[in-house]
């Protein structure tokens, strides 16, 4: 079903839908898709070092789960012709490589794109008519967007505690990897209001700290590393993980609350665009010295040793020719 070659129009980036390989500007989904109408999609995103996807294989087992939580027939994607072709999660992110390693190479400079996978039930019946519709995947890509994050690696990330709350296991699984993300853009809001730059860190009801909207949270005390375990665990966090039992760091996650953020020798923030950053500020006040911590610099070249680039120098060098 993805063996079709991709449109070769010279440096046109190129986009992937229900098995056939389009034009990105001709990629679209009808307004009445569930995915749109109730958010219900599942999704991954992926990142590119030198045209190749970055743990593609971590994402699809992750995405695996996410349909069948949601119940979502990846085989009954319809392809090209209108039948089902049986479409299989390893295709699908084979054409993810494929949307990736294409697209690099179709941007101005070459740098590397972020790469969306998602699947939706497809057509809602209470917008056509009574009649549903089989479920749609779509494969899109991105220039990432280094200047957003370019200098955190020097000067850190500011957090801040929210009202906002991380949605209940009693309405979906923290394993769930989906589009429904009203509470993420609510609590970012409230945290750049408070104070302008900063990124929201949710808690859950019973105060727990959970995660970021857009990373997973660290916390090192005395050399000891220490994400929350009740939080969705991104491909980025169990790779940092693996780096850190490779340096004989200990990994011993465990329930955090606000004073184990405030006492922290250092808070790291993992995720895929980015890989690894530090959180130097929690509501206005230092996390440790105020500054990256050792921990976080040795993991981040360990990080950039094992990709075969330096993460925070391509980041530098990519926002400054963009400027």
């Amino acid at each position: 079903m993805t063996r079709a070659e991709p449109p070769q129009t010279a440096r046109e980036p190129v986009a992937w839908l229900n098995g056939r390989f389009l034009p990105a500007t001709a990629l679209a989904l009808p307004v009445g898709d569930a995915g749109f109408v109730l958010g219900a999609t599942v999704t991954e995103q992926l990142r590119s070092f030198r045209g190749k996807l970055f743990q593609p294989e971590a994402h699809a087992r992750r995405l695996a789960e996410s349909l069948a939580i949601t119940g979502i027939d990846l085989a009954a994607v319809c392809g090209p012709d209108g039948h089902a072709a049986g479409l299989t999660v390893p295709q699908l992110f084979e054409a993810a490589g494929t949307v990736a390693s294409r697209n690099t190479a179709a941007g101005p400079d070459g740098g590397d794109v972020g790469v969306v996978v998602f699947v939706t039930p497809g057509d809602l019946a209470a917008q056509h008519e009574g009649h549903g519709g089989s479920p749609r995947a779509a494969i899109h890509s991105f220039p990432l967007a280094f200047r957003l994050w370019h200098t955190a690696y020097e000067t850190g990330v500011a957090l801040r505690r929210v009202r906002v709350r991380q949605v209940p296991d009693d309405c979906w699984p923290v394993r769930l990897k989906c589009r429904s993300r009203m509470h993420y853009y609510l609590a970012d809001r409230e945290a750049a209001a408070a104070e302008p730059g900063s990124r929201a860190i949710l808690e859950e009801f019973d105060g727990t700290i959970c995660e970021t909207s857009t990373a997973n949270v660290i916390a090192v005390h005395d050399g000891v590393l220490s994400p929350p375990p009740h939080a969705l665990e991104g491909v980025s966090l169990a790779f940092a993980r693996q780096l850190a039992s490779k340096a004989g760091l200990i990994w011993q996650p465990r329930p955090l609350v606000a004073a184990d953020l405030a006492t922290a020798d250092e808070i790291l923030l993992s995720s895929t665009p980015s890989c690894l950053l530090p959180a130097t500020r929690v509501d206005g006040l230092p996390v440790g010295t105020g500054a990256p911590g050792p921990v976080y610099r040795r993991l981040l070249a360990a990080w950039s040793e094992a990709v075969g680039l330096d993460i925070a120098s391509q980041a530098v060098q990519m926002a400054l020719s963009s400027a």
